[in-house]
Parts: C-alpha cells; sequence; structure tokens
C-alpha cells in the first residue's frame, strides 16, 4: 500500500524555522520529523512513499540526495506553491492508481497501530477512515464562587472532544469530491464524506502530538527522551 504525506505547506506559526527550512524538515532530536513519520510506517513494512512538496521543496530534495534510506522507495512530487491540502492530494492521484492508499500530514507524530487502523477500514468499508485523537490538554480548570478559587483541576485530554490527527486510510473515490487546487481535505472532501456516511473514525487513544508551534516541537523533543513513540 502506497503512503502519502502532505509536505507542502507554509508553517507559519513555527516560523522561528519555517523561514529557512520547510516545516517537515524541522529536527526533532537532530532528524527531520518527516523521517520520524516515514520511519513508523516502515515499522509496519510500508516502504513506498509518495511526498507532496511545495514551499521549500527543493530542501527535502536536497535532503534525499544526500540521504538515502534502504529498501525505501521515496518519490518526492512538486505540488505547487500555493496548494491546498486537499489540492496537493488531488495531484497525487495519478501516482496512486484505483487502489486504497494511507496519507498523513507532514508535521505530526503517533504511536497509531498502522495496521489495526487498515483492519478497521476494511471492515467498516467507507471511502475514509481518519485517526481520531485526543488534543493534548493544555490549561487547567478553576472553579470560582465569589472571586474565590473554589478548586483547581489539572487538565485532562479526556476533558478535550475528538480531533483529526491524520494518518487516514483513502479510497480512490474520494478524488471526486476534490475540485481542484484551492480545495482543502479538511472541508468540502470531509464534510461531504462524513454526511454521506462514508467517513468514519479509528479513535486512537495513545501517543499523538502535532508540531505547529515551538511549544509542540519541544514536547516532542521531551517524548522521544522518554522513548514514547
Amino acid at each position: 500500500m502506497k503512503v502519502v504525506i502532505l509536505a507542502g505547506g507554509y508553517g507559519t506559526r513555527i516560523s522561528e524555522y519555517t523561514k529557512t527550512i520547510p516545516k517537515p524538515m524541522i529536527p526533532i532530536k537532530k532528524i527531520p520529523i518527516l523521517i520520524h513519520i516515514i520511519n513508523h510506517y516502515r515499522k509496519y513494512n510500508f516502504n513506498e512513499f509518495y511526498i507532496a512538496l511545495g514551499y521549500k521543496g527543493q530542501i527535502i530534495k536536497d535532503y534525499f540526495k544526500k540521504n538515502k534510506i534502504n529498501n525505501c522507495k521515496i518519490n518526492l512530487i512538486n505540488t505547487g506553491l500555493n496548494t491546498m491540502t486537499g489540492g496537493r492530494l488531488k495531484r497525487m492521484s495519478k501516482y496512486l492508481g484505483n487502489k486504497t492508499f494511507l496519507m498523513t500530514y507532514g508535521d505530526g507524530l503517533s504511536d497509531v497501530n498502522i495496521k489495526k487502523l487498515i483492519q478497521f477500514h476494511r471492515k467498516k468499508k467507507k471511502l475514509i477512515t481518519l485517526t481520531a485523537v485526543r488534543p493534548p490538554a493544555r490549561f487547567g480548570a478553576i472553579k470560582i464562587v465569589n472571586e474565590k478559587v473554589k478548586y483547581f483541576k489539572e487538565k485532562s485530554s479526556i476533558d478535550e472532544g475528538w480531533i483529526n490527527g491524520g494518518f487516514f486510510v483513502i479510497e480512490p473515490k474520494v478524488f471526486k469530491f476534490i475540485k481542484g487546487d484551492n480545495t482543502y481535505l479538511e472541508r468540502d472532501p470531509l464534510e461531504k464524506t462524513a454526511s454521506l456516511g462514508e467517513l468514519v473514525a479509528y479513535k486512537h487513544f495513545g501517543f499523538w502530538q502535532c508540531m505547529d508551534t515551538l511549544r509542540d516541537k519541544e514536547i516532542l523533543e521531551k517524548k522521544i527522551n522518554k522513548k514514547i513513540f
């Protein structure tokens, strides 16, 4: 099964790095997050990757010229500078054929079991399976009565709702819901398939962390130290 990684966005919220390198090349313990993502899929014996390039894509190309991954086929596809997530995915369609494929974003890590994710997708027989995760808790909760704090509670991730954690399994029929370069995958395609009952969620209760800000990067650094994923 082929794996698509979207790696073309600007990453403006972590501009401390993305002024000079694309977001997927930001290092986590000296290794680009993109490589951590690839290695996670490789644990489950997936070795054919299609990486959708955009902003500063040449830096990613240069990296793979110098750094070969054994027994792994890396296909680097230019999908345009300002193309949105859905548009990038549609531009990859000619490389994917008419078979089920995997897809994720180039800025998030998880210990999700890819094999179980695929098994869930096959059992449900829908067009898209996304991995649903609990967002990491950021704030504690307090109760105030007459200006006095009655209690303080450190907020847990279980207090949060479920969000899209990436790590998709997708059927090629989904491409018909993507109009063009300006389509956000997270809007029309996912909203439409959800309304048709063709979008299902695989709930993941383990580790997940996106990398939108410097704080997120610091969290990922600590998680790697603890070997959580």
